[in-house]
């Protein structure tokens, strides 16, 4: 396990702070999870690539970071990409990208980040699990999407541990409001052999 943040971002804690762990990760954050071969970004924009076919629709890359996932998808030929996430220096190094349309700072007060309609995807990489946001943000995003809206997301091997998860996602399905289009388990943050399911839903 790494000496830096990565032995502190799963453990529980309030969204305060959070933020403040966010903040300080800012500045050394790409170094410390490209050193262990992050690639579950890639991973989640070859998943959309497949099922979105027209490229040119907006996304909101929800809780970006530093904008490694809009990157990602930025290279998966995905043009209008707007950001959201609480930590304010993280929202700095990805303006520093110049690909986002815009980059907005949010509160983790559990409210909808956009009306409905306003993304064709919301994606939501590494953003909901221990250490970050609970699985009621599930439901919240899913709701912020029109019929047909994509959601595309990912659970890491800490967020799998927790039954609840994958049983929220299970229940939109099992109810008919959404269609599971993508799921894959692969590779996450092989320096630390920790591993992801990639998720890809269809709002019904």
């Amino acid at each position: 396990m790494s000496d830096g943040f990565l032995n502190k971002v799963y453990n529980a804690r309030n969204a305060a702070s959070t933020r403040t762990l966010y903040d300080d990760w800012a500045s050394t954050y790409e170094a410390e999870v490209g050193a262990n071969g992050y690639v579950t970004p890639g991973r989640c924009a070859e998943a959309l690539a497949q099922f979105m076919t027209d490229k040119s629709q907006p996304i909101l890359d929800f809780g970006c970071g530093t904008g490694l996932s809009g990157l990602a998808l930025k290279l998966a030929g995905f043009d209008v990409l707007d950001g959201q996430d609480l930590s304010a220096d993280m929202l700095k190094k990805a303006k520093d990208k110049g690909i986002y349309r815009s980059l907005k700072l949010v509160e983790a007060d559990g409210s909808p980040p956009c009306a409905p309609g306003t993304y064709a995807a919301i994606a939501a990489i590494g953003v909901i699990g221990a250490g970050a946001a609970p699985i009621a943000l599930f439901d919240t995003l899913m709701e912020s999407l029109d019929m047909g809206g994509f959601l595309l997301m990912s659970f890491n091997d800490h967020a799998l541990e927790d039954p609840e998860n994958e049983a929220r996602l299970n229940d939109w399905v099992d109810r008919g409001e959404a269609v599971l289009r993508f799921k894959e388990y692969g590779p996450h943050l092989p320096g630390i052999d920790l591993k992801s399911n990639v998720y890809l839903l269809e709002k019904a």
